[in-house]
């Protein structure tokens, strides 16, 4: 397993940990977040990018698959809004690869990994082609003007899903 932390920042050379900002969490202890190769493409955005993402898993059913997925040859879909196509394309991105071992779980279906200790990367990957980089991992882009039709259904399937940066979204559209 390869565990990364994703930023815009070029130039970290240490993760402290910090008290996340989730009131479900622990407010005690410092954490340092990372998340799995798997579901990496959820994060190679830019940060604020609001996005609906999903991919399939073993108890993912055919019927959802039929209805979400374009093709029998993709599990993994990234949706944005129009919007931030330029600005997606204009984003480099830092990967920061961490050993796993001082690592433990705490989101299976989102890919979710924290440390309570401080990290040095052992690794950095530059991303300048975030496009291409999700397509070369077997990504598909959707871009769609509003994601909130998305995220509403997605969040009753049986894929494993992550809302992203949601309160950067455009606002819901209302029903005729």
């Amino acid at each position: 397993m390869r565990l990364f932390h994703v930023s815009e920042e070029s130039d970290i050379t240490l993760f402290e940990p910090r008290i996340p900002s989730r009131v479900d969490m622990d407010q005690s202890k410092g954490l340092v977040w990372a998340i799995n190769e798997q579901c990496l493409p959820n994060f190679l955005t830019p940060r604020n990018c609001p996005r609906v993402t999903y991919h399939s898993h073993e108890t993912t059913t055919d019927e959802h698959k039929k209805l979400y997925l374009s093709s029998n040859s993709l599990d993994h879909v990234v949706a944005i809004e129009h919007k931030w196509f330029e600005i997606m394309r204009e984003t480099t991105l830092y990967l920061y690869e961490f050993d796993t071992v001082d690592f433990y779980g705490t989101d299976k279906s989102a890919g979710y990994y924290v440390s309570e200790k401080t990290q040095i990367p052992i690794n950095k990957i530059i991303v300048h082609d975030l496009f291409g980089e999700l397509i070369r991992r077997n990504v598909e882009v959707r871009m769609i003007d509003n994601l909130w039709d998305l995220n509403d259904k997605i969040a009753t399937t049986s894929f494993n899903w992550s809302m992203c940066r949601m309160g950067f979204a455009a606002q819901r559209k209302e029903s005729v």
